[in-house]
């Protein structure tokens, strides 16, 4: 079974919350970064290796954005 995306949630102070629709994009010095939301509305963002990306984007637990 593929492993959720887990992130902080500023908004409710929670760690290790899932991220639901993640989407995973290159940043402009070549880290991966997943952008979704919580379920509840609160949007989320988390650092990835290169290897945790593309593993979520393999397993389909998120997608490619670049």
């Amino acid at each position: 079974m593929a492993k959720p995306i887990t992130a902080y949630c500023m908004k409710t102070k929670q760690k290790n919350v899932p991220m639901q629709d993640a989407v995973i994009t290159k940043t402009s010095r070549g880290g991966y970064m997943a952008q979704g939301h919580d379920g509840k509305g609160n949007k989320m963002t988390t650092m990835l290796s290169e290897e945790n990306a593309n593993q979520a984007i393999k397993d389909g637990v998120a997608k490619k954005g670049w």
